[in-house]
């Protein structure tokens, strides 16, 4: 496996040839280490055209792809003059891309130095290859550093890497959600190792509860963007601790906050150890709040007072919130509190009660220690996820302002968007080159290049939603095909699965996870009234729904089964 040696100023990587690639292709390795491919369909296609079956049978892992694939077809293409124009293209744009000083950040804020802006999350959905994310926050926060990464933003960002990832749906001949895990194989992932001088694995500890635990650091290249992953799974820590950051989400309080407490305590101290020191901080949601702390201890351990420390932390820390119910926020009892944090209050000098006020949530049942609360009383800069949902946010937070209006709370919104690049299909981005310019992607928030649209003529639209939507039926129907030949799964399951869609059909998707305040059932409410429109004569429509509810959320998986 390529390792990224760590001196005291710089990251450097040792990349030996570990696919054993022909000389005149070995590049595609290189590519396969970065994420820029996830959002190239062009450039994916230089691994299909080798071998495209085994392409599909590796779910489009370019790493798992160059191992196996049979060496006279890796030779076979080094002879194909249009396969090595190709290459040498596709090559020559990922070079030009990285090499890129003219992006939007260096041509609007050049004149700023390139301070770091570190960003911290839960999980990222970068590519379905990479399982370390569960739903719309991971891929939200993938999108965040592909789009970084197009804009040239100096950015860095703080995660997880689970050695099992997020659970595997298999639903039972009852409709029953059943929750199936699986060890990550890293050797076949985009992660590189860091290590120092020595070549030992590069680590920093935590404290929890008494104990300490070593937590070590990989690395995914995503474009111009470093993601780095934290790991408990480590020689020299107890079973159980090595198994701290084995899944997402886990439903017990005791590994819920020894894992938020890696994020964001040992998450500042990684980020210290590789040499930055960012401008900005931003949380993605509460679950990495502790950096706070962690940042306000650093600056009480240099002599600054505690309020000077907080000061000096909020004014560096963004926070984004993105749950609109108050069950949906991560909070803590008192005695657990009490547990992890009893020394960091001693550090502050705050007594039991002022440690237990940064975070202070009362709730039906008692007083909580609240991430969402922490993080909100700790940034300068607080926002939602769109206009509606600034406005829910303004009134669920409103009392942490008690002299404030409600819509002047310090809570803006920001619309959530998408990386259009990974999102937008191959011909479909084609046929937009086509008509509003070769360079349409790097002016995408140009309103001029969105007047160009009125020129694609409706039936060279209308044949590219046609093809892919066949594209989409005949995924599924291969799904359903090969779920009744391995699976021996029940002939209803397989019917549901998409077994007899209609590619000409109208097709309505919803894709999110299966909580009940999501509201995936608000169509069948009238049930009536919805068979009136999918039976419609000569005007077919189907549903299609796809989803994973929390393995701990019994009427999210209720929801699925009904």
């Amino acid at each position: 496996m390529r390792r990224i040696l760590l001196t005291l100023d710089q990251v450097k990587e040792i990349t030996p040839n570990h696919f054993s690639l022909p000389r005149r292709i070995e590049r595609l390795g290189e590519l396969a280490y970065n994420l820029w491919w996830t959002w190239n369909p062009d450039v994916q296609r230089l691994y299909k055209r080798i071998d495209s079956d085994l392409w599909e049978e590796t779910t489009h892992n370019p790493i798992q792809f160059l191992r196996k694939v049979e060496r006279a077809k890796l030779n076979a293409v080094t002879h194909d003059s249009y396969y090595l124009d190709f290459y040498d293209r596709s090559l020559l744009a990922f070079d030009q891309y990285m090499e890129r000083e003219d992006t939007w950040y260096q041509k609007n804020h050049g004149h700023i130095d390139k301070e770091v802006i570190a960003y911290f999350s839960t999980e990222f959905g970068l590519h379905e290859t990479v399982p370390i994310y569960a739903g719309g926050l991971g891929v939200l926060s993938g999108d965040h550093l592909k789009e970084a990464s197009d804009l040239g933003l100096p950015l860095v960002a703080m995660g997880f890497l689970y050695t099992k990832g997020y659970f595997t749906q298999v639903i039972s001949e009852d409709g029953w959600q059943e929750a199936q895990y699986a060890k990550l194989n890293f050797d076949e992932l985009p992660v590189l190792p860091l290590v120092d001088n020595e070549e030992k694995l590069t680590t920093v500890s935590v404290e929890l509860a008494g104990r300490e635990v070593l937590v070590r650091m990989w690395k995914i290249q995503v474009g111009r963007v470093p993601l780095y992953l934290l790991d408990s799974n480590v020689d020299g820590n107890s079973d159980d601790d090595r198994e701290l950051t084995s899944r997402l989400y886990s439903s017990d309080l005791d590994l819920r906050i020894s894992q938020e407490i890696i994020l964001g305590i040992g998450g500042v101290r990684a980020l210290r150890k590789l040499g930055h020191s960012p401008a900005v901080w931003h949380m993605n949601e509460g679950h990495s709040a502790f950096l706070v702390l962690e940042r306000i201890r650093e600056q009480v351990e240099k002599g600054t007072s505690l309020e000077e420390a907080k000061n000096y932390v909020q004014a560096k820390t963004v926070f984004t919130t993105h749950t609109p119910v108050p069950a949906g926020s991560d909070e803590f009892p008192a005695w657990l509190i009490d547990k992890y944090f009893g020394g960091l209050q001693q550090q502050l000098g705050l007594s039991r009660d002022e440690f237990f006020d940064l975070a202070r949530h009362t709730v039906s049942w008692g007083e909580t220690f609240s991430m969402p609360v922490l993080a909100m009383r700790t940034s300068n800069l607080r926002n939602g996820v769109s206009e509606l949902h600034g406005e829910i946010a303004r009134e669920m937070w409103g009392y942490l302002w008690p002299d404030v209006k409600t819509d002047e709370v310090p809570i803006s919104h920001i619309t959530n968007g998408i990386h259009t690049g990974t999102w937008l299909a191959r011909r479909m981005r084609h046929l937009y080159g086509r008509y509003l310019g070769s360079d349409w992607l790097d002016n995408i928030d140009d309103p001029e290049i969105w007047e160009a649209v009125s020129n694609i003529p409706d039936e060279e639209l209308w044949a590219v939603r046609r093809h892919l939507k066949r594209k989409l039926v005949i995924y599924m129907r291969e799904r359903a095909r090969a779920q009744w030949g391995q699976d021996e799964v029940h002939p209803v399951q397989v019917i549901a699965s998409g077994a007899l869609l209609n590619p000409y059909a109208l097709t309505i998707g919803f894709a999110r996870r299966f909580a009940t305040y999501k509201r995936a059932d608000l169509i069948l409410s009238d049930f009536e009234r919805l068979l009136g429109i999918i039976n419609k004569p000569n005007m077919p429509v189907q549903i299609i729904f796809a989803g994973k509810a929390h393995p701990a959320d019994q009427p999210g998986k209720l929801l699925i089964q009904n």
